[in-house]
This record gives C-alpha cells, sequence and structure tokens, in this order.
C-alpha cells in the first residue's frame, strides 16, 4: 500500500464491493499506508472476498442486496476515527483520500465529497451525468447546498455519521447522507477528483435502467422532510 503525504493520519476506508475481482488489486495497492481496508462483499460470485483477503483487507459480508447497505455495514465495522468510502471499481484513486481526510481531520469541514472529473473516453456516461447534474439541482433546491456531484468518494468522522441515522439501504444512501447533514447543520464541501473508467460493467450507471432505479431511490431520499439532529462535534486540529 502506498504511503500517505499527510503523515500518521489514519483512517477506515468502507470499498463495497460486488463482484470486483479484476479491480480490487489496483485499488488496494493505492490504499494509504497506516489506514485499514474494509472490502464489504455485497454477494460477490467471482472470488472478491478471499482476493480481498488476501491482499490485507478486513473483509466484512453483507446478505442484503444494496449499495447501501454494503456501505453501511462498513460504517458499522469501522473503529477509526475518520471514515472514508469509496468505490471499488477502479475508477478512484483511494490514495486521493489521504489528503482529503487530512482536512476534515483539521477541522476545515465535516463532510468532504470527491467531486468526479472524468478522464478518459467511457469513464462518465452521458445518461450517468445527466442524472447526476438532475439530483444536484433537486439537493441544492432541498438544502441549499451548491453541490456539482453526489459521488462516492467521501470523509466523515465515524461517530457523526452513525448519528444522521442513516436508513436507506439502496442507492440512495449517498445522497441521504448528504441531505442529513446539511440538516444537521454540517459543514459540507466538495474537491476535484480524478474519474477514471471503471473495471468491469457498472451495477447502477451501466445503463439507462439501472440509472433510473438510482434516480428513484434518490427522489424518495429527496421527499424525506427535514428532520431537527444535533450537529456534529467539531474534532480537535490534527
Amino acid at each position: 500500500m502506498t504511503s500517505s503525504a499527510c503523515g500518521p493520519l489514519s483512517a477506515d476506508l468502507v470499498l463495497p464491493c460486488l463482484d470486483e475481482a479484476e479491480a480490487l488489486p489496483w485499488v488496494l495497492a493505492r490504499v494509504p499506508a497506516g489506514w485499514r481496508a474494509i472490502v464489504v462483499d455485497n454477494g460477490s460470485t467471482d472470488g472478491s472476498a478471499d482476493i480481498a483477503r488476501g491482499l490485507g483487507a478486513t473483509v466484512v459480508h453483507e446478505t442484503r442486496r444494496g449499495f447501501g447497505a454494503a456501505c453501511h455495514a462498513g460504517l458499522l465495522a469501522a473503529r477509526a476515527e475518520l471514515v472514508c468510502f469509496c468505490d471499488c471499481d477502479a475508477s478512484l484513486d483511494p490514495g486521493l483520500l489521504a489528503p482529503m481526510a487530512a482536512r476534515v481531520a483539521a477541522g476545515e469541514t465535516d463532510l468532504l465529497l470527491g467531486r468526479r472529473r472524468p478522464r478518459g473516453r467511457g469513464a462518465w456516461p452521458a445518461h450517468a451525468r445527466a442524472g447526476n447534474i438532475a439530483l444536484s439541482r433537486m439537493l441544492r433546491r432541498r438544502t441549499g447546498l451548491r453541490l456539482h456531484d453526489l459521488g462516492p468518494m467521501r470523509v466523515a468522522r465515524r461517530e457523526a455519521l452513525l448519528g444522521l441515522e442513516l436508513t436507506d439501504r439502496r442507492s440512495g444512501y449517498p445522497l441521504q447522507m448528504v441531505v442529513r447533514a446539511a440538516d444537521a447543520g454540517w459543514r459540507v464541501a466538495e474537491t476535484d477528483v480524478p474519474y477514471l473508467p471503471r473495471s468491469g460493467k457498472s451495477k447502477v450507471t451501466g445503463t439507462w435502467r439501472g440509472t433510473w432505479h438510482a434516480v428513484r431511490d434518490m427522489r424518495r431520499v429527496l421527499a424525506e422532510p427535514p428532520a431537527a439532529r444535533p450537529a456534529p462535534a467539531r474534532g480537535s486540529r490534527a
């Protein structure tokens, strides 16, 4: 695993996984040194769990299918103060999370998202990008947050995330995290990250149908009434 430019800062990295045997070696090789990679196997049939375990990752099995189910199982398994999330399909470099985590640890923001910037042909299909733009606009109307992307790369404090009491276990999980964070008065920011062509076929945005199901899940999240929630405890400067 590569070393981090941020010194001794460590975090737990949640990697939801469904049949990502091809991508796992590349992904796990880029996890910052000293971090724990938590690969949440969501019913893989290609040996992903064994590969991840052989490469030194902690493997958690989540039998309930769904992106949110896998992410939340990873959050529950995490023990570090900072928890990061990243797709496990080689479209995003986990090494980019080190400086992102440093910003959260320093108290600059409470939830930091990676704004995907496509690199290479086919990195972000037009239908997936259109759906993301539409959701960003709906999020702005619902919360006032001027975000451009609701991508999977993100960092926050574990206890604060648990306090959001996230309930979505499908594609709406990342959006629900942002909506409830905004309702709780969190400082939410984004930073540009390169977005590469994924390894294998996407389970969500690879088709118009998959994109539609994801948008449907997220529209349901946006329809939730705002809830009064305590603001997160601000951590001390790392």
